[in-house]
């Protein structure tokens, strides 16, 4: 039986402080004691239930942390101000100089500057390969590799990591698999397949409103633990803090996920089954065609579908920015790079999210110069949808 993320946010009881049945936002950055060695037990980490200074915990991050953590079976979680601050406070923490890390070549442009741009300057080294090549994962890793890094479903090209195979390869060389689920929550649940650390961007589907930017990690207490350490701990000493508000938002909105990827799910399978039938080149994981496709069936939990991301390919960015400002005018969505909000999102991937990736490696991975990327919205009639994008299509004379 797979795991259930669904009925873990469900069965959460999180109570305010006067019984309020959502929980109070904490409007503090320090906590009162009254005794002073109270205190100092919970600055060496051994008071339990205290709060000390926001930086470190609040109730409301904590909140939302616990439901990170029952959502992805984790022991434990930790949310951040961004993804980015998520992705590289989790890295830094396992890395030390000198290490190295294995890592998807398709992933997301910020994800690919930290590795190959900013961590070389502590001397961190990073091996690019591709992920869905199992062998040159192998044999990519070295005595220091301390981390074997993925996507789920990689950005932009929505290739399928096989993450219980990741995880033998990492183990047996005693090597963390850490696993970036931002596409795919409530779909696949990383830490069941074996994943030691599990990244989000809390921007994208689980709050789905594209109203702030946050981040968080989930993975064992020890781990969370380290992370948090007032004397060594990444994330207490570099202070992506998220704001208790906005942890609260995302908290409310964390109860809707898996009805939102469900329509999400739906409507991108409705439009890429009908623009391949169109003879569209189109990539979607719920294809029977997708190179993924039976993987991710074997990996993924029941009824939530295969995402609300999809990727059609215009062959050049001229092409694909004629076809993107034509759906704008007309209805579809918006021109905008992000994803995960109840409208739809396109942009041309090489040009704008996967823009930091350099243009001989875009085409070693196969990202054609006009591949468009689709954050799939929650429209209540995809058929009108795919009407549009079709005129769309049609009149710009782009079947061709």
């Amino acid at each position: 039986m797979k795991f259930d993320p669904a009925s873990k946010i469900q069965d959460l009881q999180q109570f305010g402080e006067y019984g309020d049945v959502n929980p109070s936002i904490t409007d503090s950055a320090t906590y009162t004691f009254m005794q002073a060695n109270t205190m100092l037990e919970t600055f060496e980490g051994e008071a339990e239930g205290c709060f000390l200074y926001s930086r470190h915990w609040n109730p409301s991050n904590k909140y939302l942390a616990d439901a990170m953590s029952a959502m992805e079976g984790t022991e434990a979680a930790w949310v951040t101000s961004s993804g980015m601050g998520a992705i590289s406070n989790a890295i830094m923490q396992l890395c030390n100089a000198g290490d190295h890390i294995v890592s998807s070549m398709t992933t997301y442009g910020g994800t690919y500057a930290l590795l190959a741009n900013y961590l070389p300057k502590f001397n961190i080294q990073t091996s690019f390969v591709d992920i869905t090549n199992l062998e040159s994962v192998k044999n990519a890793i070295q005595p220091n590799t301390k981390i074997i890094y993925t996507e789920s479903m990689t950005n932009p090209m929505l290739a399928i990591s096989d993450i219980p195979e990741l995880a033998k390869i990492a183990h047996e060389h005693n090597v963390k698999l850490m696993v970036d689920n931002t596409f795919t929550p409530m779909i696949i649940t990383p830490s069941a397949l074996g994943a030691d650390v599990t990244v989000y961007s809390l921007t994208k589907f689980v709050n789905g409103k594209n109203d702030l930017v946050a981040g968080a990690i989930c993975g064992s207490t020890d781990y969370i633990s380290s992370l948090i350490d007032v004397n060594k701990g990444t994330s207490m000493l570099l202070g992506p803090v998220l704001d208790p508000l906005r942890s609260t938002q995302i908290l409310k909105n964390m109860h809707t996920l898996h009805i939102r990827m469900k329509q999400h799910s739906y409507n991108a399978q409705y439009l890429a089954e009908n623009l391949q039938e169109m003879g569209v080149p189109v990539s979607y994981p719920g294809l029977a065609e997708h190179k993924g496709h039976e993987l991710m069936k074997t990996m993924m939990n029941p009824k939530f579908g295969f995402g609300g991301m999809l990727a059609i390919d215009m062959k050049t960015s001229e092409r694909a920015n004629a076809l993107m400002e034509k759906m704008e005018t007309e209805g579809v969505g918006y021109l905008a790079v992000s994803l995960g909000y109840f409208k739809t999102l396109f942009s041309c991937s090489g040009k704008s999210t996967s823009s930091e990736v350099p243009e001989e490696i875009q085409k070693e991975m196969g990202m054609s110069d006009g591949l468009v990327r689709f954050s799939v919205g929650l429209d209540n009639d995809i058929e009108r949808t795919f009407e549009k994008i079709k005129a769309c299509l049609t009149e710009l004379d782009l079947l061709s």
